[in-house]
């Protein structure tokens, strides 16, 4: 009965055995044919299916990139700074920006505020050279900045538009180095214009482009360009509240560039015009707050000024302590001020030497007086 029992034992875990084996084999065969068959599906791709021509738009848009990525530059600044303890002087690096080959004697046009702050940059451009730049001259009230990277460079130059015939929904085009992502395209329209935006030293910047094409951090002092690959504008801001582009992006005219960076090249400095007068933003709010009127308070002319030449009144503190209003400013060549920066911004508009129309208020009665700016 012990022998039957082992015997029946034994033949119980052969059959087990048995099973497992055959089941493993049959597994094994299973996923042998669904690997040959899963590879015999797909061991021959998908043929490809032709696209034809590329759409006009698109034809020129990748011209235009082509035609343009060389004039544009990545800029990344440092700054030194001195250790507390050991008075040792490093060099750390400070940001990143883009700018635009001015013209073919080694000048980069870009921001000021990519270099605010910053003591050394150094220019890579699209074929992988890297020059170490010298600061020519700035202008902070424009938010421009123009280097030098050597007087035997020769670089291929933009050509140049104009900003003051651009029409809202007119296509726009952008290159620059957001986020370090270097000879970066983006495309949109002109959304707005003639818009005003506070800067990172606190003067107004005017006459900006409003745009909906992406910009980004490292897009600033990148060129903004019309479909016929001219310049039209610098990229300068954004306006979000993340930092991130969020569709509302603001560039500098070309017409201001145009008229600034030659001073900056010439002089390294930027003239304004001016017309001899004292003028106070906190008091032109409260007087014409009080009168009821837009304009700039004129507070002081200045002796021998073209203010002074052209008659222009001051204002006047009488006994009492009070003040009497001088000519109130409402126009530049028939363009409206309400505001300082206004003002100045339509006086910028303009040539030293040159002959402007200013409309005025006096005594309630309007006048229009011509003056000649001279340099402030």
């Amino acid at each position: 009965m012990l022998q039957y029992s082992t015997t029946d034992q034994f033949v119980r875990r052969v059959r087990w055995l048995t099973f497992a084996v055959i089941a493993v084999l049959f597994a094994w065969h299973a996923l042998s044919w669904a690997d040959r068959a899963f590879q015999k599906e797909s061991a021959t791709p998908r043929a490809v299916t032709a696209r034809g021509d590329l759409a006009a738009d698109e034809k020129s848009t990748i011209e235009l990139f082509e035609r343009s990525r060389d004039s544009v530059v990545y800029i990344s600044t440092s700054e030194q700074i001195m250790d507390f303890w050991s008075r040792n002087i490093f060099t750390i690096p400070r940001g990143t920006g883009s700018g635009f080959i001015w013209d073919d004697k080694g000048h980069v046009v870009t921001n000021y505020h990519v270099i605010e702050g910053a003591s050394e940059a150094r220019i890579r451009l699209s074929d992988g050279k890297e020059y170490k730049a010298s600061l020519v001259g700035a202008s902070p009230i424009h938010d421009l900045a123009v280097l030098k990277i050597g007087s035997s460079f020769k670089g291929h130059s933009l050509p140049v538009g104009t900003s003051h015939n651009l029409k809202v929904g007119q296509k726009v085009f952008a290159i620059g180095n957001p986020f370090g992502l270097d000879w970066t395209l983006t495309t949109g329209i002109v959304s707005a214009l003639d818009r005003s935006l506070k800067g990172e030293s606190g003067s107004v910047i005017e006459h900006l482009i409003q745009i909906d094409a992406a910009i980004n951090p490292g897009n600033s002092g990148g060129p903004l360009l019309d479909s016929a690959g001219r310049l039209i504008g610098i990229n300068t801001a954004i306006y979000s509240p993340s930092g991130a582009s969020a569709g509302v992006g603001f560039a500098v005219p070309v017409d201001t560039v145009n008229r600034v960076v030659p001073q900056l090249i010439g002089r390294g400095k930027y003239v304004r015009p001016s017309l001899g007068i004292e003028i106070d933003q906190d008091l032109n709010e409260v007087i014409t707050s009080q009168l009821g009127v837009k304009g700039v308070v004129v507070l002081k002319v200045s002796p021998g000024s073209p203010a002074a030449r052209a008659g222009l009144k001051g204002s006047r503190v009488d006994r009492d302590g009070s003040l009497t209003p001088g000519d109130i400013i409402t126009a530049v060549q028939g363009k409206q001020v309400d505001t300082i920066p206004k003002l100045l911004a339509r006086l910028d508009d303009f040539q030293v030497g040159q002959t402007v129309k200013l409309t005025i208020l006096r005594n309630e009665s309007k006048r229009e007086l011509n003056i000649i700016l001279a340099s402030e």
